[in-house]
């Protein structure tokens, strides 16, 4: 049997139902997150809580609840379904309404939701690799936050699905923004270059452990918008996310890179960020 969360309660999960007026349902009119779990314990959680209640606010969602009593009732969650390695999809929508573009008046309570996912880690892609194609960006301005609004995303990664490929890398003209689900990185003259942080991408939880492990063992390393010019020419090519890791890209629009093999920085950086998950969370099965 399978529990979830459903309004600070934890129930089984075939009971946990939202009525078709939510607006989650309706709108897209909420936020999410995804947090990576190893050995049962979460991996990066007050970054993730963080962010899930700066998106909210983003919106004007008041969560109801402190991290503090997240984290008792995410836990309490992990120890009734008994995850070992996988995921909790954790979302909260403005809750429900009679169906109006106008956010609806009065005390309606936000609807929180949260269930796990078993899972293990992708140690064939984060040993081989992925290949990924290229799309334009055509989602809001507003990537910032972790909307529950994906469509744009979704056609990106199923273009890329259809291709035969694991990620779509997106761009804004000539500008290369992030993929359709990761954060990308390129290394350039043995610089790790990423897209700064800002409206146009997902500041990647992922992402930030990835800075802050370049900047403590002497990894350069710049936050700037690069250029389709600059990726195609990059020494390495590599995507972060909560659940694929530090995945090196190895071709690019049928291009190899680095003649298909991931580069030496993706490999190191691979090697921290596994001692940084079992400084958190303890020893990883490999």
């Amino acid at each position: 049997m399978e529990f979830a969360l459903l309004n600070g309660e934890i129930i089984e999960r075939s009971e946990a139902k939202v009525d078709v007026e939510d607006r989650g349902y309706q709108f897209g009119d909420g936020v999410y997150e995804v947090i990576r779990v190893y050995n049962g314990k979460m991996f990066t959680l007050a970054e993730h809580l963080k962010r899930f209640v700066k998106s909210a606010e983003s919106i004007g969602i008041s969560l109801k609840y402190t991290s503090e009593q997240l984290t008792d009732l995410l836990r309490n969650l992990l120890i009734k379904n008994n995850l070992v390695t996988g995921n909790i999809y954790m979302q909260v929508t403005r809750g429900i309404a009679p169906r109006n573009h106008v956010f609806p008046t009065g005390n309606v309570p936000p609807t929180l939701v949260a269930y796990t996912i078993k899972g293990v880690r992708p140690l064939d892609n984060l040993k081989t690799g992925v290949r990924a194609i290229l799309t334009e960006d055509i989602r809001w301005l507003r990537c910032d936050i972790k909307s529950l609004n994906l469509l744009g995303n979704l056609l990106a990664k199923q273009k890329a699905s259809e291709q035969g490929c694991f990620e779509a890398i997106q761009h804004r003209g000539q500008d290369v923004t992030e993929g359709s689900s990761s954060n990308i990185f390129i290394v350039k003259n043995g610089t790790v270059i990423t897209h700064e942080s800002n409206n146009l991408i997902l500041k990647g939880i992922t992402k930030d452990v990835i800075l802050d492990l370049c900047i403590k063992n002497n990894i350069p390393v710049i936050e700037r918008t690069f250029s389709l010019a600059e990726l195609d020419e990059a020494e390495e090519v590599f995507l972060s996310s909560t659940t694929a890791e530090v995945t090196p890209i190895i071709g690019i629009n049928g291009k190899k890179i680095r003649e298909g093999v991931p580069g030496p920085i993706t490999k190191k950086l691979q090697e921290l960020f596994e001692k940084e998950i079992e400084k958190q969370c303890g020893v990883l099965v490999r």
